[in-house]
């Protein structure tokens, strides 16, 4: 593929960006992604692509760069998976708009030292390098041909950027403290290495759980770190988690065991807001929604062993068929029961606090406590 068609590959991905909104406070950030660390020097020539029934599917940039560059410079709220093991996506080039939001909310600054935790591709260190500079950067990641290939990558395109092969939960204590981190997988426990390694004042980025980004300031006395949630977005999570079963390998364990009717409105299920509280609440019950020609489905499930699904028709009438010891739909009931009682709050309202030995999520003030039915 020429750099012609590329061009026009990334201006559309500009347009698209300039439609939904570039940080306003990061002018930096569209420069890099678009200028300075242009996003298709970082994609291997093997990208992946799921082919609408049963599998990932490779697409080769020698054989089909059409198809290659429209996965590179897709739409700015899709990811390009570099990597597939086991059947599962396992490293990917991060969607751009959260990207952008992840950068933004580091409030990155020439001459900061970076820690990034999760170095795939390399195209976010690279980004993180044009901005802090030379000798700035140091990027851990956990498979040793990844990082191999991202540091070819950045030396490439002349990136003085330090790349390790380890394990990115411990961070990289050697070049601590940092003046920022960025972790660019999820992680439901935020380790408390990344805190130590910070410095006083520092901000840590990072994905939480199956939704949301937070970012949290490390306290004067360095015993603690507090911040909010920033964005939304979904994130792979770190190497060798265990992500539970899928819905329907639950399902098919056996037949529905109980079915009910209920009268709870499950259309909040639809929207981020809700979907934020019960992962809060419930953070282990996973949500999926679907309109169709029989009305709203709502499918729950724990990853284990017990499962739901609810079906709402057009007349209002919510029936449930559900397996397993819990009753997950009960359990999501009450969360949103709270999060109306609470006032409904937004993601945007909900903050985190982590110390030594727990971490808890609250929402409106930290004094409110942890955010639970």
């Amino acid at each position: 593929m020429t750099l012609v068609r590329l061009d026009e590959r990334r201006r559309s991905l500009a347009e698209a960006m300039d439609a939904q909104g570039w940080p306003a406070d990061s002018e930096w950030v569209r420069r890099a992604i678009l200028e300075t660390v242009p996003r298709h020097q970082y994609a291997p020539d093997r990208l992946w692509t799921w082919n609408g029934r049963d599998a990932y599917v490779p697409v080769e940039r020698g054989s089909d760069p059409d198809t290659w560059a429209g996965l590179v410079y897709a739409d700015p709220n899709d990811s390009a998976i570099t990597q597939i093991l086991d059947d599962l996506p396992s490293s990917s080039l991060s969607c751009v708009s959260v990207v952008a939001d992840m950068l933004d909310s580091l409030e990155l600054e020439p001459g900061h030292r970076v820690l990034e935790v999760g170095t795939g591709a390399g195209w976010n260190a690279g980004l993180l390098a044009a901005r802090a500079g030379a000798g700035q950067v140091t990027t851990v990641e956990v498979d040793p041909g990844l990082a191999a290939a991202a540091e070819r990558r950045l030396t490439a395109a002349g990136l003085d950027v330090a790349v390790h092969a380890g394990d990115g939960q411990t961070g990289w204590p050697a070049g601590a403290p940092y003046d920022r981190l960025i972790a660019t997988y999820a992680v439901d426990t935020v380790p408390w290495a990344w805190i130590e390694q910070t410095r006083p004042g520092g901000i840590i980025v990072f994905p939480w759980g199956r939704l949301g980004t937070i970012a949290v300031t490390v306290a004067e006395n360095s015993a603690s770190a507090t911040g909010w949630v920033h964005g939304l977005g979904m994130f792979m999570p770190s190497r060798g988690t265990d992500q539970g079963r899928e819905f329907h390998q639950i399902r098919s364990d056996g037949g529905p065991e109980r079915e009910t009717k209920v009268d709870t409105d499950l259309q909040p299920l639809t929207g981020p807001d809700a979907l934020f509280a019960l992962r809060v609440s419930h953070p282990d019950i996973r949500i999926t929604t679907e309109r169709g020609e029989r009305g709203l489905t709502v499918r729950l499930h724990d990853g284990i062993s017990s499962w739901a699904t609810a079906i709402t028709d057009a007349s209002g009438t919510t029936v449930v068929h559900e397996g397993g010891r819990r009753r997950l739909l009960t359990e999501v009931e009450a969360g949103l029961q709270h999060w109306g009682a609470q006032g409904s709050p937004s993601p945007f309202s909900f903050g985190m606090t982590v110390t030594p030995d727990t971490q808890y999520v609250w929402a409106g003030t930290e004094e409110a406590g942890p955010y639970r039915p």
